[in-house]
């Protein structure tokens, strides 16, 4: 299984706004052949620190995560040449609600604990 994440930098104040765009989403992504699951994750604004063993607010800008999750590689890229994606991406939010550039990262599962 390959997951793909797109971690996205939301600039401040445009948090409830970005949410609200994957909870209208049209669903198109999820009818693709070997998509498997979508998970989007908010920052947390705490952080471990392991010289004091405390738990501390965090400063520095948090990024939420887009996960995709494919049976394999190749569905993840057919699907980035389909119908559905150009349509999925066809209504782009306005540039002030980023931070800054996303980062698309790619893995390979390897290991899970995960139940069945």
């Amino acid at each position: 299984m390959f997951v793909v994440t797109n971690r996205i930098p939301v600039a401040e104040g445009f948090e409830a706004d970005f949410e609200d765009r994957f909870k209208k989403r049209a669903h198109l992504i999820d009818q693709s052949p070997g998509f498997v699951k979508n998970l989007i994750l908010r920052p947390v604004q705490r952080r471990f620190n392991h010289k004091t063993g405390t738990y501390e607010e965090k400063q520095e800008q948090g990024y939420y995560l887009v996960e995709t999750h494919w049976e394999n590689e190749q569905s993840f890229w057919d699907w980035t040449t389909s119908d559905s994606f150009r349509a999925a991406h066809s209504n782009r939010p306005p540039a002030e609600m980023f931070a800054g550039p996303n980062a698309l990262e790619i893995h390979e599962i390897i290991q899970t604990t995960e139940k069945a």
